[in-house]
């Protein structure tokens, strides 16, 4: 077997930096609590349902505030940052914690202590993997196997989302205008294949091509030694997926049962029964919140924005049935009077209130009433107005598959992607909303809940 450069993969990675985080607090945490005799530190990690607690804690405040993003792990400024804040908030929750967490010691310098040895065991780890395990001699390298004018879509494609994953050549057998347009992405020929992938450590080929005869029965041949050999070999869009979470829809043409072998979940009645009871409960909290803020939206708009309180507007839902959608009102009177138009970025017609509306998604409480007449779900693909489905429809082949369960408050893609300002940008949320789709579960749903409260904090509403 011909011997590989040490990369990790994505879920590699996160595994890592998950485990390291528990193993680098319980070590350090036991050991100064030994060393020092420090009884709260000991009882911390000793203790089997404190410890349970506090590594709850961790995880769950951790991601909220993007601690296991690995954009955010592999900059060494960031992880400071949200070191910083995930230790901080972590240990007061743990502090605040009445009987499933030590008793506060009468010795206030314990806290203290705690404190300042979480976050340093910490942040040494975090530091050591941005500048050791994030560095440049655990990128991937792979080999694209595509038609010349797929090369740059591809790469960036890939390259984009992530940064440790890099396509350093592919084959090419032919001359192309193409060839060079990045510096590092070489073209090799068919006959040079073994000897390039075992002198560059190459470890995955990735088949990009559309067009089965472009792999000649010699470059097959070559592609067969290379997995006997220990190779990975993968089909573009399964690479494309399991990094970027979005079906590729564009690369999907006739092959779409490929793509789509949707969730169990989506029929599955004792996941869907547990939903509607979940959904149902968080709703009538939804709309005793929605009590509270009406006085006060009420109060803003007489001065700033004149006019209703709430606003209604047809979606498109399950099974493409419309429905009235409710929202709190954050555009000026009669907006769309001329004909509909996506709200963009910087929409002139939202109001300076409507703004912090939109990013705190203030707007969309009024939306529990429709999750509990039924017309949507809490999690889901966002409704769309019929105009613009029609519309979408008409450009993307596999727009109203979206349809096939109900649309939510928020979504995959509202998580994942800033507003869709365009159709072309209405291409990149279909994909994430595809994903939800074919890989729906508790476990995505809880990802998908934890992200909100993410764009939440963060103001990154829509």
């Amino acid at each position: 077997m011909l011997q590989d450069k040490i990369h990790f993969e994505i879920s590699e990675r996160k595994a890592i930096l998950h485990l390291v985080d528990v193993c680098a607090v319980v070590i350090a945490l036991y050991s100064f609590g030994y060393f020092f005799d420090l009884a709260y530190l000991k009882a911390a990690v000793s203790n089997l349902i404190y410890l349970i607690v506090l590594v709850f804690y961790l995880k769950v405040i951790g991601t909220i505030l993007e601690f296991y993003n690995l954009q955010v792990s592999s900059n060494e400024y960031q992880i400071i940052r949200s070191t910083i804040l995930t230790v901080t908030i972590t240990v007061l929750a743990y502090l605040l914690t009445p009987v499933y967490a030590p008793q506060l010691p009468s010795n206030r310098l314990q806290i203290l202590t705690f404190l300042l040895v979480f976050f340093f065991s910490l942040l040494v780890w975090r530091v050591f993997y941005v500048r050791f395990l994030a560095s440049r001699r655990f990128f991937q390298n792979a080999l694209l196997v595509c038609d010349n004018n797929q090369l740059e879509e591809l790469i960036l494609g890939l390259e984009n989302i992530d940064p440790h994953y890099k396509i350093i050549a592919y084959v090419n057998d032919y001359p192309s205008s193409k060839e060079g347009f990045h510096s590092y992405v070489e073209a090799v020929q068919t006959k040079d294949l073994l000897c390039y992938v075992k002198e560059k450590h190459i470890t995955e080929i990735v088949i990009g091509t559309q067009k089965p005869e472009n792999i000649t029965t010699e470059l097959y041949q070559q592609l067969l030694k290379l997995l006997q050999s220990g190779k990975v070999i993968r089909e573009y869009s399964q690479v494309y997926e399991s990094k970027t979470q979005r079906i590729p829809v564009q690369y999907a043409e006739r092959d779409f049962y490929r793509f789509f072998p949707f969730s169990r979940s989506n029929q599955n009645r004792l996941y869907l029964a547990i939903v509607r009871i979940l959904e149902i409960m968080l709703s009538v909290v939804g709309l005793f919140i929605t009590l509270i803020l009406i006085p006060f939206i009420f109060v803003i708009n007489a001065f700033e924005n004149r006019g209703s309180l709430f606003y209604s507007q047809e979606r498109v839902g399950k099974d493409g049935k419309v429905f009235k959608i409710l929202k709190f009102r954050t555009m000026i009177e009669n907006a769309e009077a001329e004909k509909a138009v996506f709200a963009t970025c910087n929409d002139s017609r939202i109001t300076a209130f409507g703004k912090f509306m939109r990013k705190t998604r203030m707007d969309e409480f009024p939306q529990f009433v429709n999750i509990i007449k039924g017309d949507m779900a809490v999690i889901g693909p966002r409704p769309e107005r019929p105009f613009f489905v029609k519309e979408i429809a008409a450009r993307m082949p596999f727009y109203e598959t979206r349809h096939v369960i109900k649309p939510g408050l928020t979504g995959w893609a509202q998580v994942n992607y800033s507003y869709g300002e365009s159709i072309e940008e209405s291409l990149i949320k279909l994909q994430y909303d595809l994903y939800y789709i074919k890989h729906r579960s508790f476990y995505l749903d809880f990802s998908i809940t934890l992200k909100t409260i993410t764009t939440v904090l963060f103001y990154r509403g829509q």
